[in-house]
């Protein structure tokens, strides 16, 4: 996959910092990166801003909250980069339906919980309309998973029912780690007391969508 959208219409489900996750990594996998913010709160670049002004190797990053405008750079610019990663989303906007026009695959977070799950009814609807336009692969994966109890398992069996979408079988647990590292521009390798779980979780959920094995192209980054 060369360009991926990061989305859900439902606000709060880790789409910004599991965007944040993506791009940093494979930027320290020695990727060119592109990070396109498509959220009227600019959260994935104010944290590459941050990232930079904490002496960090910076990362390609843009805002483009306009769907016209964003459609328009990343078809322009996309040929630049090993990756394009969208963050868009948070509610049906028109940059989320622009990235779904010209991303390879949109991943889409969502939480073990019931509202969750049931937002996902307009996901599919905006991937169906996305598919008269061109075909675009649709992932989803389990964020801020609980450890046991089977709230894991209903999500699961809930989202499996939606011919849109691929569930993955990957999660990413509830981890103050990812949150912490991102609110600051950093990778979960990158904390000065790593998350060794949270690492993993993430370069296993990188892997299965970009298909490049971050862990033994680490770089020093």
């Amino acid at each position: 996959m060369k360009t991926v959208c990061v989305g859900n219409s439902k606000g709060g489900t880790g789409k910004s910092t599991t965007a944040l996750q993506f791009s940093i990594g494979l930027a320290r996998g020695g990727a060119r990166v592109w990070l396109v913010d498509g959220d009227r709160q600019e959260t994935s670049v104010t944290a590459i801003t941050m990232r930079v002004e904490s002496g960090r190797p910076s990362i390609a990053a843009s805002a483009y909250a306009n769907g016209a405008t964003l459609r328009t750079q990343v078809l322009q610019q996309r040929a630049a980069y090993d990756f394009v990663i969208i963050d868009a989303g948070g509610r049906d906007s028109s940059a989320l339906r622009a990235a779904l026009t010209v991303c390879d695959a949109i991943v889409i977070p969502c939480l073990p919980r019931t509202f969750d799950v049931w937002a996902l009814e307009d996901m599919a609807s905006l991937i169906d309309e996305a598919r008269a336009v061109h075909d675009v692969k649709a992932y989803a994966f389990l964020n801020a998973a609980d450890t046991g109890g089977a709230d894991n398992r209903d999500a699961a069996a809930a989202i499996a029912e939606f011919r849109q979408i691929e569930l993955l079988p990957y999660r990413l647990g509830r981890r103050k780690a990812y949150a912490n590292a991102s609110g600051t521009g950093l990778h979960v390798e990158e904390m000065p007391r790593r998350d060794t779980i949270a690492c993993a979780e993430i370069d296993r959920l990188t892997h299965a969508i970009f298909h490049t094995s971050l862990a033994t192209e680490r770089a020093s980054f």
